[in-house]
């Protein structure tokens, strides 16, 4: 590809739609090579209507939105421990989901099983105690349906222990790298390893091309859109952006607005103000959005919570 560009002339990018997914090797190797690259994001849909659809076509709109200056996104580099965390969090995530399908078939399980063996387990209390008792069921030939109940208990009880320790090893690995990449976000009130390491996905190895604060609001679906139309002046809710991270966010709010002080005086505030909780949490994830850009982004300009 490389020969095939330059044999039309100096090449000053290459522009590269899907560079986290499809187009993550090429990215990288074009950037090994010392070349800039952009991101290109889906071409308009009216325009695709208009023009249709194919490699051609796509490639065509790609190079135009560079030359035009319409696509100046940076890529995510996709080298280093983010890229890291990124593994380990997709692999994690994926265990926790099917943990949970794990625990809701065992209940499932009981609730229809035979008298005699719900009655056994009533007693026990806990996830953990519940899921290790019926790993230890030893259910013998299946010829009645209490044998097969135990059987597939003790099959999804298993299964839901390995899953938890698996997420703990994610866990484990995860808190080492987050500590090491980002030692100040993980002591700020509130923000846990999983959270942390959310918001370390959303910036990616590269920080700087994130340039300002609004930015990371917006890739994290927090600032507010315009709505306006003639006299009247308002704003609406951001539906976009990285929702994992949105998430985090809330998380992290929610979390500050029970244990930690400057935010509950800040929520008795504008509670007095008129302010909706709602509305108050919205406003609350744009502070700390502006506080973990000040930490990932710009490190000499961390802005806390104000009190």
């Amino acid at each position: 590809m490389e020969v095939w560009a330059r044999a039309f002339g100096p090449v000053r990018a290459f522009g590269i739609e899907g560079t986290g997914s499809y187009g993550a090797g090429l990215a990288r190797n074009l950037q090994t090579s010392g070349y800039r690259i952009l991101e290109v994001n889906r071409p308009d849909r009216s325009a695709r209507r208009r023009k249709g659809k194919d490699d051609a076509i796509d490639a065509e709109a790609a190079a135009r939105a560079v030359l035009s200056g319409q696509a100046t996104a940076q890529p995510k580099s996709g080298n280093s421990s983010v890229e890291m965390m990124r593994h380990l969090k997709v692999a994690r995530d994926a265990a926790v989901k099917a943990k949970t399908q794990a625990m809701l078939t065992l209940k499932s399980i009981i609730i229809s099983a035979p008298e005699e063996l719900r009655e056994q387990l009533e007693s026990i209390r806990g996830k953990v105690a519940l899921a290790r008792h019926l790993a230890s069921l030893q259910p013998g030939p299946i010829t009645s349906t209490t044998a097969s109940a135990k059987a597939a208990l003790a099959a999804t009880a298993r299964r839901w222990l390995a899953l938890r320790h698996e997420i703990q090893e994610h866990d484990r690995a995860l808190e080492t790298l987050v500590s090491t990449a980002a030692p100040d976000l993980i002591t700020a009130p509130g923000i846990a390893t999983a959270t942390a390491a959310e918001m370390l996905l959303l910036v990616g190895d590269n920080p700087e091309r994130i340039r300002s604060e609004g930015a990371l609001a917006k890739l994290c679906g927090a600032c507010p859109i315009p709505a306006s139309s003639g006299r009247t002046s308002r704003h609406r809710l951001n539906r976009g952006g990285n929702r994992q991270a949105n998430a985090a966010l809330h998380r992290i709010v929610v979390t500050r607005m029970r244990l930690h002080q400057p935010t509950k005086d800040y929520v008795v505030r504008r509670t007095k103000d008129g302010k909706t909780t709602k509305e108050i949490m919205r406003c609350l994830k744009r502070y700390v959005a502006r506080e973990i850009f000040g930490v990932l982004c710009k490190p000499s300009q961390a802005a806390p919570i104000p009190a």
